[in-house]
């Protein structure tokens, strides 16, 4: 089984592939946060079978932050352009939480571009906020005049941004125009026009895209069918590494080993 990692350079944006195996074409995308290697259980599962395409999306892993402030459709055009690239018209998808939802836009603009996908804890619908998020939100208008009251005022606006930020955002660093984008974007108008076949894999106890997430993609995606992973968390497929491999070789037609 070949292996490769290379830098594909496509519209002025560089990012990180590996290439392995031989076969049909899966792209396999990480979540937010993620890089390629965060997907190694998929990637070796599947190489065996198939012509794998691994990404570090822009931003993340080795791959350049991109120019400008992407939302996830910038992102699904860059696969695509990837893609076009190697040659590649149609493939599986292979996805997690961002890395799902490009995939979800993808198939609804481009709907030939996509063969089958297999989604697990995918990002994208957005809940009615909780309480908890009411009073951060509460807290953080309180904080905009403070930080106007010089600069002690500055220091406490900064001392409860830090409590009330979530740590993706803290971490975000160079993406958080992205990050802030991305997570108000939803994804609910564009569910029906997906036309490829979708399996979505969940974990009972994902604490950061909740199951009902899941229900509801199942209901608005035209051919799509709902797998729980009883206990398992947002990275079931980390979780239960031979059930997702087993799963999604059968979902894409290659045998189970």
């Amino acid at each position: 089984m070949s292996q490769e990692f290379s830098f594909i350079e496509v519209g002025g944006q560089r990012a990180r592939a590996l290439l392995s195996g031989d076969g049909e074409p899966v792209v396999v995308l990480h979540g937010w946060g993620g890089r390629i290697e965060s997907m190694t259980p998929v990637i070796r599962c599947l190489s065996t079978s198939f012509r794998v395409i691994g990404l570090d999306l822009p931003g993340f892993g080795e791959s350049p932050a991109p120019r400008g402030v992407w939302g996830t459709d910038e992102y699904a055009a860059f696969v695509l352009s990837v893609m076009g690239s190697l040659g590649v018209e149609r493939a599986h998808f292979v996805g997690h939480s961002f890395g799902a939802k490009t995939a979800l836009c993808l198939s609804a603009a481009h709907p030939e571009t996509i063969a089958k996908m297999v989604l697990q804890g995918s990002s994208g619908l957005r809940s009615a906020p909780s309480l908890s998020v009411r009073a951060k939100r509460m807290t953080a208008r309180v904080a905009r005049p403070i930080g106007k009251a010089g600069p002690m005022g500055r220091r406490l606006k900064r001392a409860l941004y830090a409590r009330i930020a979530s740590s993706d955002y803290e971490n975000a660093g160079a993406l958080r125009e992205i990050f802030v984008k991305v997570v108000n974007e939803d994804v609910t108008e564009i569910l029906p026009l997906v036309q490829s076949p979708t399996l979505l894999v969940w974990g009972t106890d994902d604490d950061a895209v909740p199951v009902a997430h899941g229900k509801t993609m199942e209901k608005l995606i035209p051919d799509a069918g709902l797998v729980l992973f009883e206990g398992a968390g947002h990275f079931a497929y980390l979780d239960e590494p031979n059930r997702f491999c087993q799963i999604t070789r059968h979902f894409f037609g290659a045998s189970v080993t």
